[in-house]
């Protein structure tokens, strides 16, 4: 039985922006390895794998090379093509199981709001934090670590623009991601930041959900408040619109459908 499958656009109203998802409809139970293989054949960042399960889905997310634990991008086109496609009403809420536990997505008039769990970096600068400066080559004002990523903030907007990273050191490094921030240059957003993944197969990640999970709190004990509007500085781009909700990160955005189409094997 051939299996729907999508690319979306996340976190743009603007084709061939944002950040580009599969997403895999499931029919039924699937391998890890195909899963593995799909994602690999999709190419982009992440490919969500929905499986209707109980009052909602059971998540999965893939680089081309690994399982990761959570990804907003993909979970934000996930739920945008269960609504453009009919698999839920548009007033129901979209529930996800995943490795991060429980995930719910929303509609708030033309955007897709997400509740994810917030994950603070720590005070404490890593052991190798050195390390991190050299493959950046920029000064940091702060390095620390959260729960899978490294939060590196930049002295300013054109030093997170500039960052040219040593992959291979990145890659190296006992971490997920680096996410490199700043204040804002443009008055229409509260903070910038790039992503950069090496070690999961994502040099550079064009728009990145969960990175936020930790840039709202740090920037909210930065900033002293809860509400932003945030871009990611990516050569594609992308708005995040983000309230801190007590141990909570709401995180919204649009989503444009790019193609579908179905896997025959």
């Amino acid at each position: 039985m051939a299996i729907p499958i999508f690319q979306v656009d996340a976190f743009t109203e603007e084709p061939f922006k944002g950040n580009p998802a599969g997403v895999c409809l499931l029919r039924g139970p699937a391998e890890t390895a195909w899963m593995q293989n799909v994602a690999a054949e999709m190419n982009v960042a992440e490919t969500a794998f929905p499986l209707a399960e109980g009052d909602g889905f059971h998540l999965r997310w893939f680089t081309p090379k690994v399982e990761v634990k959570l990804c907003g991008h993909a979970t934000l086109a996930t739920a945008h093509i269960l609504w453009e496609n009919g698999v839920l009403a548009p007033e129901q809420e979209a529930r996800f199981q995943t490795l991060s536990g429980l995930l719910t997505a929303r509609r708030d008039g033309d955007l897709i709001e997400l509740n994810f769990p917030a994950r603070p970096p720590l005070p404490k600068p890593p052991e190798w934090a050195d390390a991190v400066v050299g493959a950046l080559g920029i000064k940091p004002v702060y390095i620390g670590m959260s729960a899978e990523d490294i939060l590196f903030e930049a002295a300013d907007e054109a030093a997170v623009r500039s960052v040219q990273p040593d992959f291979a050191t990145l890659r190296s490094l006992p971490a997920r991601g680096v996410i490199v921030t700043s204040r804002s240059s443009d008055k229409r957003f509260d903070f910038v930041s790039r992503f950069f993944a090496p070690a999961v197969g994502v040099d550079e990640d064009p728009v990145t959900g969960s990175s936020h999970t930790a840039l709202v709190p740090y920037w909210a004990g930065r900033l002293g408040k809860k509400s932003f509007t945030a871009y990611q500085a990516s050569a594609r781009g992308g708005v995040l619109h983000l309230r801190l909700d007590g141990d909570r990160v709401r995180i919204a955005g649009r989503a444009v459908t790019i193609f579908t189409g179905e896997i025959v094997v």
